[in-house]
């Protein structure tokens, strides 16, 4: 069973930063793409940023130039940076990761980090 473990969420005030860590129970390279998703009070889950085992990677235009993915294959840890943090970026974040086995999808989620951005 994969487990995926995020960490690094808190209280921060608008215009700062955090950084969040998704630490996997197994080589990260095994996943087709891995990604950060965030929850607000009453809203939908919407993709924040992705990236792939070859390495493209995809932001949502509300974080581009904020906020950035990257990844460590020997520490099996997605990161996300996020820079000029807006209240509006106040949200519970998960990590995702999708791979494939004999044509069939598999998906794992991480049980979520707050960050909360104060005004």
């Amino acid at each position: 069973q994969v487990q995926l473990v995020e960490s690094g969420g808190g209280l921060v005030q608008a215009g700062g930063s955090l950084k969040l860590s998704c630490a996997a129970s197994i080589s990260i390279l095994s996943f087709n793409t891995m990604g950060w998703y965030r929850q607000a009070p009453g809203k939908q889950r919407e993709l924040v940023a992705t990236i792939t085992r070859g390495g493209s990677i995809n932001y949502a235009d509300s974080v581009k130039g904020r906020f950035t993915i990257s990844r460590d294959n020997a520490k099996n840890t997605v990161y996300l940076q996020m820079n000029s943090l807006t209240p509006e970026d106040t949200a519970v974040y998960y990590c995702d990761a999708r791979w494939e086995v004999s044509a069939s999808l598999f998906e794992s989620w991480g049980q979520g980090t707050q960050v909360t951005v104060s005004s």
